[in-house]
């Protein structure tokens, strides 16, 4: 137990300065410590506290932007998909967690450190905006990865910096409280994984409000291209350690 505190210690810390910094990826940064040793629903319930708490920090440390029509359609689907992935957690395998996990890291991270090249996305309207939140739920009823989605849409989209975070930081401290009360509401959570919590809130708080504070100052594109090529190789190697295994 003390090892599995450690590294639930510093996953948050290293993923609370990526969310404040970012303002998403929480989930991405800290599965890629967790999912070696922490079991899969207690690592789920872990990382939609840990970032809903950096989207509270965030809130009062980050100037966000509102803007109800750009929001809306991301936030219905989202609501819509919670329930989908609340369902599917306690039937999902660890190993298979974990190699979703992966390939989710191996094939979303490259497109977004090229997405700038691609041309810009213009089909589908509202309603394709729509589908990305609902996507984005049902992955934060997975287990808080709200974000990778909609983000990956709107810089598809090629929104610009402030109608982005906009979008995705609104979305995802609503997807995210919704989330999190239908774990408590479901039996989700429960008493064994509370003193967990104690563990990651003051873990990562620090952290994030550092990197709240580097978020002006530092090149985002730069810092998008370090953290991206990392979590690569991370999933890349969660995919090398667990496919084995499953498939024998």
């Amino acid at each position: 137990m003390p090892e599995t505190v450690w590294i639930i210690a510093l996953g948050a810390i290293v993923a609370g300065f990526v969310q404040g910094l970012s303002g998403f990826a929480f989930g991405l940064v800290a599965m890629s410590f967790w999912a070696w040793t922490v079991e899969s629903q207690l690592a789920a319930v872990l990382v939609v506290f840990g970032a809903l708490t950096g989207q509270v920090v965030g809130a009062f440390s980050v100037r966000r932007g509102f803007s109800l029509p750009l929001l809306l359609p991301f936030l219905l689907g989202g609501l819509a998909g919670i329930p989908i992935g609340t369902a599917i957690l306690p039937l999902l395998d660890a190993r298979l967690f974990k190699i979703l996990l992966g390939l989710l890291l191996v094939v979303w991270c490259p497109i977004m450190l090229f997405s700038r090249a691609l041309p810009p996305v213009r089909f589908g309207g509202r309603l394709a905006d729509g589908a990305a939140g609902l996507i984005g739920g049902v992955m934060a009823g997975l287990g808080g990865f709200s974000g990778p989605v909609p983000t990956l849409w709107c810089t598809l989209r090629q929104m610009d910096k402030d109608s982005q975070r906009t979008v995705i930081q609104n979305f995802n401290l609503a997807t995210l409280a919704v989330t999190m009360a239908t774990y408590c509401a479901t039996g989700v959570v429960t008493a064994q994984m509370v003193p967990m919590f104690a563990v990651v809130a003051p873990a990562m708080l620090l952290p994030t409000l550092f990197g709240s504070r580097l978020y002006i100052g530092i090149s985002e594109a730069a810092f998008r291209r370090i953290v991206l090529g990392l979590l690569t190789v991370s999933g890349v190697a969660m995919l090398a350690a667990t496919l084995p295994t499953f498939l024998a």
